[in-house]
């Protein structure tokens, strides 16, 4: 999730991602995402088990931050909102 485009990037895991979109738009997750308005989904990965996925979110997170906005840039190039194919509604557009 990011506050805008190379904004303030957040990387956790979930086993209920529109809930948890839900939850960052709110602001009811609280601390360091609703301080930094991070509330757009800009990248994510589905996986079969959470082993997986709790295994990718370490990996994500020892990374330089250079090498995740690559990462987003490669599959959403204008940081576009993907919760709204999710079925949110659209955000303001940050720069």
């Amino acid at each position: 999730m990011a506050s805008a485009v190379r904004g303030t990037l957040y990387i956790g895991v979930t086993s209920a991602l529109e809930r948890r979109i839900g939850q960052h738009r709110e602001g009811a997750t609280g601390g360091f995402t609703a301080r930094y308005g991070v509330k757009r989904l800009v990248h994510f990965e589905r996986y079969g088990d959470m082993a997986h996925a709790i295994a990718r979110e370490k990996q994500l997170k020892a990374w330089r931050r250079d090498w995740k906005i690559n990462l987003i840039q490669a599959a959403n190039p204008d940081w576009r909102d993907l919760a709204v194919d999710l079925g949110f509604p659209p955000l303001p557009r940050k720069v």
